[in-house]
C-alpha cells in the first residue's frame, strides 16, 4: 500500500515595508522604536527634542521585515536653524513610508499633537493607513475615560487603527508588530535578516555620549548642545573614540565639567559601560568641552555637525 506525501504548504511570502514613528516631544516614540527592534538603538531622555536625527531600526520575525523609522518630535518654533532641521527630518520620513504610528499619550492630546496630526493629513500622506498610538497607557488612573477621549480622536481623523499600549511591556510590544504587519506590501526585505539598523558604530558613539550628557545635566543644559565624533578606530576588539561635546556658552562648559571634573568623567563613564555592551568590545573614551556661540542657529555649523 502505497500513500502520497501531503503537500508541502508553501513559504509564506516576504512582506516589508517602513513605518514612521511620529508625534510631539516627549510621548515615548524612541522608547517605543527599541522595545519594537528589541534593542537600544534611539537614545532617550526626559529632555524635550532628544531625537535630532532619522533613525532607522530594522525588526524580522518570521518572513515579516519592520523598518521602522524614529523621528524628532516635530517643533512649533521654527526660529533657529536646528528647529528647521529637525522638522524638514520629520517631513522626509513621512513622504516614503507605508505605515504611520501617531504617538500620544493616552488620554491626552493638545496643540502640539494637533500640529503633528495636521502634518500628517497633508496632500502627500492621502490614502497611508495611520495607526493611532495611545502610549503611556499605564499611567492612566480610570480607563473608562478613554473611551470619549478615543470617540474625539476619531472624530479628528479616520485612523486605521487604535492601539493602547505601554512601549514598556513587551506583550503590548508584540501586540503592535502583529498588528502592523498585514498592512506590509509583499516584497523581498531591504535588509539582511540579522540587522538592526542603518546607523554606523560612530554615529551610535555619539548619540549615547549624548544621551549621558542630557540625563546628567537635566534643565541645567539648553538642548542646543551636541556632540561630534572627532576619532573613531577599531584595534581589534579595542575603540579608540575622541568625542567633543559642543555648547553655546562658556557656561555651559561648566556645567558640563561640573565641580572638579566629576560630572564629565560620570558622562564619560556611563557611556563607556553602555558603549562596550553595544558593541561588544572595550572602549577607551575620551571627551572633550568646546564652545561655539549660535551654532544652533547657523546651517553652516548644522552640516559640519552632521546635520544633513
Amino acid at each position: 500500500m502505497t500513500t502520497t506525501p501531503s503537500a508541502e504548504e508553501p513559504p509564506a511570502a516576504q512582506r516589508c515595508g517602513l513605518i514612521a514613528i511620529v508625534g510631539r516631544p516627549n510621548v515615548g516614540k524612541s522608547t517605543l522604536l527599541n522595545a519594537l527592534v528589541g534593542q537600544k538603538i534611539s537614545i532617550t531622555s526626559a529632555k524635550a527634542q532628544t531625537t535630532r536625527h532619522r533613525i532607522t531600526g530594522i525588526r524580522t520575525l518570521g518572513a515579516t521585515q519592520f523598518v521602522f523609522v524614529d523621528t524628532p518630535g516635530f517643533q512649533t518654533r521654527h526660529a533657529a536653524a536646528l528647529n528647521r532641521h529637525l522638522n524638514r527630518t520629520v517631513q522626509g520620513a513621512l513622504a516614503d513610508v507605508d505605515v504611520v504610528l501617531f504617538v500620544v499619550e493616552a488620554g491626552r492630546f493638545g496643540l502640539d499633537d494637533a500640529k503633528v496630526l495636521a502634518l500628517i493629513q497633508g496632500e502627500a500622506m492621502k490614502g497611508k493607513p495611520v495607526f493611532l498610538i495611545a502610549n503611556k497607557l499605564d499611567a492612566v488612573q480610570r480607563r473608562a475615560e478613554l473611551a470619549p477621549w478615543l470617540k474625539s480622536m476619531q472624530d479628528r481623523h479616520a485612523f486605521a487603527e487604535f492601539v493602547p499600549l505601554s512601549a514598556k511591556k513587551a506583550a503590548d510590544v508584540e501586540r503592535l508588530l502583529g498588528i502592523v504587519r498585514p498592512y506590509l506590501p509583499e516584497q523581498p526585505w531591504f535588509h539582511e535578516e540579522d540587522a538592526l539598523t542603518d546607523r554606523s558604530d560612530r554615529f551610535l558613539a555619539s548619540e549615547l555620549i549624548r544621551e549621558k550628557l542630557f540625563r546628567l545635566t537635566g534643565d541645567e543644559l539648553p538642548y542646543t548642545s551636541t556632540v561630534v565624533i572627532d576619532k573613531f578606530e577599531e584595534e581589534g576588539n579595542l575603540r579608540r573614540i575622541a568625542a567633543s561635546i559642543v555648547v553655546e556658552r562658556d557656561a555651559h562648559k561648566g556645567i558640563v565639567i561640573g565641580a572638579g571634573g566629576e560630572r564629565l568623567k560620570r558622562i564619560g563613564s556611563e557611556a563607556r559601560q553602555e558603549l562596550e555592551t553595544l558593541l561588544d568590545a572595550k572602549v577607551f573614551l575620551e571627551l572633550f568641552v568646546k564652545v561655539r556661540s549660535g551654532w544652533a542657529a547657523d546651517e553652516d555649523h548644522l552640516r559640519s555637525y552632521g546635520y544633513e
